[in-house]
């Protein structure tokens, strides 16, 4: 997903999405999870959340408010499925400098990860996967959205939205990401009950935000650190990209967020340990 500064919440050129959904009642009970072969050996489920009212996907935008300062900063890798003509003109949808910065900075994330980014840089999903520092997370196929009118995004119909997710997954397998998780962030963060119902064979837990990192589209690198340092509370979970192209200041605003939120307490976390914070596990210990 994309999203822009508050301010400037009009449609881009570029078809990007910003945040405009509001999530449901959260559950604290674990989601079922399949039971591994009888061929392998049994590896710890990710923590996921119990559906949500009348049975619907659940969604989760932050982590507890008690227990300790920590903080998730997700990256959505964004890239829809008509981009390919504009990568191959020279336009870049990866970041290699954040994801630099983010290990030189030893900041534990997760990355919202486009199938058809995936595709496009096979070597750096990869990479980004086998790395323990991050986990992958699905961000749809193609980028499109799961309602009408989603800051101008193509619409996925409703008998196509889990087929979308379960091809990004594919995807993840057939290039190597290691254990993607079985998290989901709707294109835009549009969604509605058709969409939360229509994901529920998936078994995800669509994972938003309560932090808009503001980074679309933006130049000055450090209103972008000051927007997420004014959002951040314990437990928060901060949106930001993970696309050179369309958000080029985000590596620079990362090196000014980091060292201010440790300054003032927070421990730096992935998405997967404030959900099992939620729903009762440990508290996360972060970085």
């Amino acid at each position: 997903m994309i999203t822009l500064t508050r301010g400037a919440l009009a449609v881009c050129v570029l078809a990007a999405a910003l945040t405009a959904a509001c999530a449901p009642a959260r559950s604290s009970r674990e989601a079922p999870r399949p039971a591994p072969s009888a061929s392998s050996p049994a590896v710890p489920s990710p923590p996921t959340l119990a559906p949500g009212p009348a049975g619907l996907t659940p969604v989760f935008d932050h982590g507890p408010r008690t227990g300790g300062r920590t903080v998730a900063l997700t990256f959505d890798a964004d890239m829809t499925a008509d981009q390919g003509p504009r990568a191959e003109a020279g336009e870049r949808f990866d970041h290699p400098r954040l994801i630099a910065a983010l290990r030189e900075l030893k900041v534990p994330a997760t990355v919202f990860m486009t199938g058809r980014w995936a595709e496009e840089y096979p070597d750096q999903a990869r990479s980004i996967g086998g790395d323990p520092l991050f986990e992958v997370a699905n961000h749809s196929y193609s980028h499109y959205a799961f309602t009408a009118d989603c800051y101008g995004l193509p619409t996925v119909s409703g008998d196509r939205m889990r087929a979308d997710v379960e091809r990004a997954y594919a995807v993840f397998r057939k290039v190597g990401v290691r254990d993607p998780m079985p998290y989901f962030r709707f294109p835009g963060g549009c969604y509605d009950r058709q969409a939360l119902k229509a994901l529920v064979p998936a078994g995800v837990t669509a994972v938003q935000w309560d932090v808009v990192g503001g980074d679309a589209f933006a130049t000055d690198a450090d209103a972008v650190a000051r927007q997420v340092l004014d959002g951040v509370r314990p437990g928060s979970v901060v949106v930001l990209h993970c696309t050179r192209s369309a958000a080029p200041a985000t590596e620079r605003a990362v090196r000014a967020i980091v060292p201010e939120l440790r300054r003032q307490g927070y421990r730096f976390v992935k998405v997967s340990e404030l959900i099992g914070a939620e729903r009762g596990g440990a508290p996360p210990t972060g970085k």
